[in-house]
């Protein structure tokens, strides 16, 4: 299996500069990051540690060195790009973007680089379309926080050789991920398909007058939520028996919601500008104000620090 060590990312967002700080975490790596804008991306990637750091999880000569391993670059023919082995690419959610991109970079790359794309819903294999050498390209969908969030999705197209997969499956564990393989390129992947199955539920309840958004959310935290990280569904069918499972299923899910279109409530709430976090007046499910909405954003920092590292 190739020992890999010069990565390229592409796009310094907030994902990009997150997958940045990861990839660095592998000894002797070197990471270009690249962006049409100027960004201090070693600024970015403190700024993603200073909680670490806070908490005790890192040194603040371990965010330095972690740093040092990081540069910066405008030029798209840079020729640590062109040198890379691997490169992720992280720049908005916009398909002919993102095909583009990659057009633009096998013309630029060393042939055996692979490629992977950061995207959280769209088709990988869509968007190496306009490449020729697909067989190593693939997804990648890190979880924001990106570097906190231990999964990352490897996605494979029709195309993708194993080998591939298994390469960016032993770099992403080198750099402390939990990589798993989503075997076919399906919308939602993995994860995503789960976690709005089960936000679909949520939103339904709320829509039917059977609980308020409060209500939903405390019956989360305080049931099976609090069991998830130990106990995930599979296991927990198993432990009280399939024909249970099968039962419970055979009359529940006559019951659950099944739509096929997104929540008239969310169309509503669209429509009389409540958009949450972006709301101006913080209007969402919840009434968000400056301060909350940074409590709500360190709380789960902190909380993923102390889950993952006991800190």
């Amino acid at each position: 299996m190739a020992d890999l060590k010069k990565f390229a990312v592409i796009g310094g967002g907030m994902m990009g500069s997150a997958i940045a700080q990861v990839l660095a975490s592998i000894d002797g790596a070197s990471v270009i990051v690249r962006d049409i804008f100027d960004i201090d991306i070693k600024a970015k990637v403190r700024g993603n540690m200073k909680l670490l750091v806070e908490h005790g999880v890192v040194t603040e000569q371990d965010v330095e060195d972690r740093v040092a391993k990081i540069e910066f670059t405008k030029d798209i023919n840079d020729p640590r790009i062109a040198d890379a082995e691997l490169l992720i690419e992280g720049v908005l959610e916009d398909m002919k973007l993102k095909q583009d991109t990659f057009a633009e970079l096998e013309k630029v790359c060393r042939p055996d680089c692979i490629f992977c794309t950061n995207t959280s819903v769209m088709s990988p294999t869509e968007i190496y379309s306009k490449i020729e050498h697909k067989e190593r390209a693939c997804g990648t969908h890190f979880w924001n926080p990106g570097y906190l969030i231990p999964l990352v999705e490897v996605v494979k197209t029709v195309n993708t050789s194993d080998e591939v997969i298994n390469t960016v499956v032993e770099t992403l564990a080198k750099a402390g991920k939990k990589p798993v393989v989503c075997k076919k390129d399906v919308p939602g992947f993995i994860a995503n398909r789960m976690q709005h199955a089960l936000w679909r539920e949520a939103i339904s309840i709320v829509e039917n007058g059977i609980a308020d958004a409060e209500t939903v959310d405390i019956a989360v935290k305080n049931s099976f939520g609090l069991r998830l990280p130990q106990l995930a569904p599979l296991e927990n069918s198993d432990m009280v028996g399939t024909q249970l499972t099968y039962n419970i299923h055979n009359y529940v899910l006559n019951y659950i919601e099944d739509s096929h279109k997104p929540s008239p409530l969310l169309q509503q709430m669209i429509d009389e500008g409540k958009f949450g976090f972006r709301a101006e007046d913080g209007q969402g499910f919840y009434k968000w104000d400056e301060e909350s909405k940074k409590k709500a954003n360190d709380d789960l920092s902190t909380y993923l620090i102390r889950m993952l590292y006991g800190k």
